[in-house]
Order: C-alpha cells, then structure tokens, then sequence
C-alpha cells in the first residue's frame, strides 16, 4: 500500500476490505477515538503501518496567528467519515442489516398499519398500534410498548471490542451486552427483520464466528451460523441483514477483496452471490440487492440469479444504499476536480439506472490567511436514508486545500485556513419519492457523525467525542423538534470505518 494522505478523512474502500478495517487506524480521528486527546503540544499520527502514535504537534507557517493548537470540531471519531472512496475500487462498504426468519409477523415497521397512538408502556397488540419509534414487546396478552434498542461497537479494554444496546430514549438506559463472551472481541451488530434478533461478529479475523442472538438476550442461546473459515473470508465485513431473510457480507482475503456472500440464518449454508465487488444493500423485497465494484461502479444483484445488471447512470458510483420504501437509492460518486479521496458527491438514481439526480455537491470558500491561500472545500460522506425515503441524512467533511500542499481536514492545527472550525458536519435533505432533492440543506449538528435514521423517521442517531445521541426531529422539515438525547453509556463508542460503525436501529 502507498503512503496514504496523512489526514485522509475516510476508510479507503480498496484499503479498508483489503485490511478488513478492523482494530488498524484508519487516520488521527481513529486514535483519539480510541486513546482520548494526546495532550499539550501532541497530537495523534495513524503511521504507516496503520498505527496511532504520539507525535509534537508540526506548527503551521508563522502567519497563521490562531491555530494554537486548538482542535475544536474534531471530538473523536467524528473524522471517521468512510465516504467509501477509491470509488474505482468496488471495496467498498459492504452494508447493514437484512431479515430472517426470527421475524415477528406484524412488527416490522411499515407492514403494520395499527393506530400509532399507544404511549410507552400502554398495552398493545402489534407494534403498528405504538407511537412512533417505540415496538410492542412482551408475552402475547400481556405485551406494552417500549422503546426500540440502538446498537453499537465499543471499545474494552486489552483492545477489545464490544458489541452492545440501549434504549433510544433514556440517557442513562441500561447497556445490553449482546456477547456472551467476556474475552472475544465482538463487532457488526445488525438486526434481523423483526427485531427480535441481531447478528454480530465474534473472535479475531481470520478465526471469526458469524453469530446469533435473541433480543432480550437468553443465556446460553448464541447460535453460530459459519466460521471464516467454512465461509471462505478473513471476516464478515460490511454485513446485511434486515430487510431481507439472507445475511450478506464481503468477503476479505489476503489477496484483497472477493466477492459477497450470503446465508440464510435458518438452517441455510454459505451461498456466492458475486464473484466482485461489495458493500451490498437490500432492496426491500429482500432478495435483490445493490453493490459497487471498481469496473462497473454500481450493479443490481438477486439471491439464486448469477447474472448482475449494471445501474446506467451510475458508473462512477459507489456505496449505494436502498430504502425500505420505494427503489431509489443513494450513491456517492467523485467530482474530478477536486483531489482524490476528498471530492465525493451524493446522487440518487433509480436501482434500476436513469438519471442521476443530485442531492449534495462539494462546497467550496476561498479563503486566505497570511501567506496561504486556497479554498475551504466540503465532500459528502456517511449517507443515510430515511426509512421512507422522505429524507436523507449525510456528513459534509470540511477540509483545508491549500494551493500546492496536501487536504487537511478543518479541526486540526495544521489546518492552516481552518484550525478551529468544525470538520464535520451533520445534515437533512428532502428528497422526493422520484429521487429529486428539494429545500435547503438543514443543519442537523456539527462535529459528529454516522447518522442513522429511526425506523419512524422522527429520530436521528449519531455519535459525537465517542458518545451516543439521539436527535429528535420534526418529520415535515428536519428542523430539530427537541434537546438531544446524550446517552451517559456506553462510553468509547466506535466509529472505525465508517458505516460498518453506524448506530443500527431496531426495526419496529
């Protein structure tokens, strides 16, 4: 691997699945989500050999009077914008959830059009009869709503992660541990359809276990679905499960980056579903999918068929993402005028290829401070849907670009146009149900990242300095409808690349 940009802001696709992105840095955001602050005059370096070192803050030229050392904006993790670059590659993410059978018949969000009017903790029937964003839970008869569990990667201690969940609304919820082993290091949590399952990775690369899990946890009833070794992979990276009935994963060897694969978690065995490519997305049928390959930017796939489809129109594409509503999706894709790996884009098109439609472009100041000049630029990254695809939530990631020097990502003190300003920041934009974005961009919050919409649209999930919030919003504009929710645990919450660290909702 060639020396990557120093302050590379994403999780290269080709370098990600090629590494499996796992406990490496990615770059200096990595290290301090996972070390804290370096302290006065230091600052966090992801080396070379993908890991984080202590280093003297390098000052910036004389003539910039305010970078100080300050690093507003940049709370760890948020720099963990895994924009699934190198969009020549097709490493890219390789998606989240997707259904099984552990489904409860009438509780998936969207299927069941109950009142919507029962509060938390009123009885209930089915989770269509809750308010929004909460599920019915409980013995049949005696069944209450509650509120939908988020689940997360953290980080333990002896460099172990964990995969964990909490109650969306109460900021000192009690943390649910999803691994029933105290050693392993567990990551990945994805939800089954009915969201009374959630599949994880457990053990080391290259001796990981693709698992199970009831929710509310039962002990003992881990169930493991393969190995990598049966599943032919160093690990599960970049999984999917709900809304579909199939598990899907890139597979990552030595070699590189092979293909997806998939299983059926009850009872079915490994199945190839592509030879290339990754970062796979469910469309809501559950047997189609989208993915990315460097060749062919984004292509259209179906569980049992070997024949792949090429979305016309979005070559240049990658991390396509459907929704649970129509067959629309979200790609990224670069702007060639900007510099590599900093110049990403966020486009709709149908799954079915057309016309790309722009959501959000690069934004671009021209700044001087003494003796640097150059501009202030922002590409997209971390896109998301809303369920309905009424909204999509996306980070814009600021960067300094002076003339004849490398991007720096603002935030930082070699910033030297933009020190102190935010380097990320989270926001909204209506999209309509033909893909066409409208209204201004809304401005959800800064310096976080890796937003994630709540099955009912009314809540927003992201993580900012290695904490977890909830945002509630107003559905009709985006515009804040409420304090954030600033959960007190887990605490070192990840952000380690990108997507495969986004809060993940439990569907309704």
């Amino acid at each position: 691997m060639t020396k990557r940009v120093v302050v590379s802001a994403l999780c290269s696709v080709l370098w990600v699945l090629t590494t499996g992105c796992g406990d490496e840095c990615v770059d200096a955001f990595d290290c301090r989500n996972d070390n804290g602050q370096a302290g006065p005059g230091q600052e966090w370096v992801c080396t070379e050999d993908n890991e984080c070192e202590r280093r003297p803050v390098e000052q910036p030229p004389e003539t910039d009077a305010g970078t100080g050392g300050t690093d507003a904006g940049t709370d760890a993790g948020t720099g963990d914008t895994d924009a699934g670059t190198d969009a020549g590659t097709g490493d890219t993410d390789a998606g989240t959830d997707a259904g099984t059978g552990d489904t409860d018949a009438g509780t998936d969000a969207g299927t069941d059009a109950g009142s919507m009017n029962v509060p938390k903790g009123g009885a209930c029937t089915a989770s269509g009869d809750c308010m929004a964003d909460l599920r019915c839970e409980g013995p049949v008869g005696s069944s209450t709503c509650q509120a939908l569990h988020i689940a997360v990667a953290v980080n333990r201690a002896s460099d172990r992660t964990a995969v964990v969940a909490v109650r969306h609304d109460d900021e000192n919820a009690a943390v649910v541990e999803l691994s029933e082993s105290e050693t392993a290091s567990s990551r990945y949590a994805r939800w089954a359809p009915g969201g009374n399952a959630i599949a994880f990775v457990e053990g080391a690369e290259d001796s990981a276990r693709l698992v199970t899990r009831s929710v509310p946890p039962v002990q003992g009833e881990t169930r493991e679905l393969t190995d990598s070794t049966d599943a032919g992979t160093r690990d599960f990276v970049y999984m999917e499960w709900e809304p579909s009935n199939y598990i899907a994963w890139t597979r990552s060897t030595d070699a590189g980056i092979t293909g997806i694969s998939a299983i059926n978690p009850d009872g079915g065995t490994v199945t190839t579903l592509t030879q290339t490519g990754g970062f796979p997305s469910w469309a809501r049928d559950g047997m189609s999918f989208v993915y990315s390959t460097g060749g062919e930017g984004v292509v259209r796939g179906m569980v049992g068929n070997a024949t792949t489809t090429t979305v016309a129109g979005a070559s240049d594409g990658t991390q396509p993402y459907h929704n649970k509503t129509n067959d629309q999706i979200l790609f990224l894709k670069p702007n060639t005028t900007k510099p590599p790996n900093f110049n990403y884009e966020l486009f709709t098109i149908p799954n079915t290829g057309g016309e790309a439609k722009p959501v959000a472009r690069i934004d671009s100041r021209d700044v001087t401070v003494g003796t640097d000049t150059g501009t202030v630029d922002a590409y997209i990254a971390n896109p998301a849907w809303a369920p309905d695809g009424s909204w999509a939530a996306f980070v814009r990631a600021y960067y300094s670009n002076v003339s004849g020097s490398q991007p720096v990502l603002c935030g930082n003190p070699t910033a030297v146009l933009c020190p102190t300003d935010a380097g990320n920041v989270i926001y909204l934009r209506r999209i309509g149900p033909d893909g066409t974005a409208s209204g201004n961009e809304v401005e959800l919050v800064r310096d976080a990242t890796l937003p994630a919409f709540s099955p009912d649209a009314r809540h927003i999930a992201y993580i900012k300095g290695g904490q977890l919030y909830v945002q509630p919003i107003n559905p009709v504009d985006g515009t804040l409808a409420g304090n954030a929710i600033r959960h007190t645990q887990p605490t070192g919450v990840r952000t380690t690349g990108g997507d495969e660290s986004r809060p993940r909702w439990q569907p309704k």
